[in-house]
């Protein structure tokens, strides 16, 4: 059944669709943490603030994109399914999160290892 943390991350995932990950910056609990595989920890909205204005810079400098495939949530927690799309291929990924009082408190990406 589908509730807030559903809610909430289909609220993420249309405004990722701009490529301008700044907006998604109101979306965060001001002591939320972000678990990126890649860029690594990020504890509280103002470094959340740093990691999107990141996020800009380097997947627009790499042309990546994110598609989302499958999104389930209920009130507290929620999953989706997405992929990376870069001029190099594709590579599978899925974010886990956790919402509280309709803000993100936890996100958590995890992603296939690229091809070899």
């Amino acid at each position: 059944m589908a509730g807030q943390a559903y809610d909430v991350m289909r609220a993420f995932w249309s405004l990722q669709d701009s490529r301008d990950y700044t907006k998604l910056v109101d979306l965060f609990a001001d002591d939320a943490r972000v678990v990126d595989p890649i860029y690594g920890i990020f504890e509280g909205k103002v470094e959340i603030a740093r990691f999107m204005e990141l996020m800009v810079k380097e997947m627009g400098a790499r042309d990546i994109s994110f598609d989302l495939i499958e999104l389930h949530g209920d009130h507290e927690t929620a999953w989706a399914l997405w992929i990376a799309k870069t001029p190099s291929g594709e590579r599978q990924g899925c974010g886990l999160y956790r919402v509280r009082d309709g803000k993100v408190v936890f996100y958590r990406d995890f992603m296939d290892p690229a091809a070899s």
